[in-house]
C-alpha cells in the first residue's frame, strides 16, 4: 500500500546534530506529497541519546512494511554512523550510511535498504537532500542477485547460522 500519492511513507530521526537539517527535510519532503512521520528529537539537547530517537523511526519502517504501508526511513546525525548502528540493531532493517549519490542510489538498488543514514555535518543541507531524495526515489532492481544475497542476510538474521 502507498499513499495516495504514490509516494512511500518517510520515518525520520535525528540526534543534536542534525536537527535543522531534519526540520528541513520534514518541510522539504512534506510538501513534495510524502507522508512525513518525525520521531524526534523535539528540542535541542546536546546531550540526547539519539539511539531511542532512530530505533523508534527504524521500528516503525519495519511496522509499516509489515502492515503492507510503502515505508522508508531517514535517520542523521553529525557522521550518521551512530545513527545508522542504532537502527540496524532493529530486526528488518538494513540501513545504509549515503556520503555520495552513487551509495545512496545503490543501497535502494542493489540492497534495498529501507533506512538511510546521514551525516548532517558532512553535507551542506541542499547536499543532504539530494542523497535523501535519490535514496527515496530509487526502485530495488529485484535482481536475483541482490535478492539472494538478501536472504542470506535475512536468514542469519533470523537464525544465527551463516548461509553459503
Amino acid at each position: 500500500m502507498t499513499s495516495a500519492s504514490g509516494l512511500p511513507r518517510v520515518h525520520i530521526a535525528t540526534d543534536h546534530a542534525g536537527m535543522e537539517l531534519s526540520a528541513h527535510l520534514v518541510s522539504h519532503l512534506g510538501a513534495k506529497g510524502y507522508d512525513v512521520v518525525d520521531h524526534g528529537p523535539r528540542e535541542y539537547d546536546a546531550l540526547d541519546d539519539y539511539p531511542s530517537f532512530c530505533i523508534n523511526a527504524a521500528a516503525a519502517v519495519v511496522a509499516d512494511q509489515a502492515a503492507g504501508i510503502h515505508a522508508l526511513g531517514i535517520v542523521l546525525g553529525g557522521s550518521g554512523n551512530g545513527e545508522q548502528i542504532a537502527a540496524n540493531k532493529v530486526r528488518g532493517v538494513r540501513a545504509a550510511l549515503a556520503w555520495n549519490h552513487s551509495t545512496a542510489v545503490l543501497a535502494r538498488e542493489h540492497n534495498d535498504a529501507n533506512v538511510v543514514a546521514v551525516g548532517g555535518r558532512q553535507h551542506s543541507v541542499e547536499e543532504a537532500t539530494a542523497l535523501i531524495e535519490a535514496f527515496l526515489s530509487e526502485p530495488f532492481s529485484n535482481d536475483e542477485r541482490h535478492l539472494r544475497r538478501i536472504g542470506k542476510i535475512s536468514t542469519y538474521e533470523e537464525t544465527g547460522e551463516v548461509a553459503n
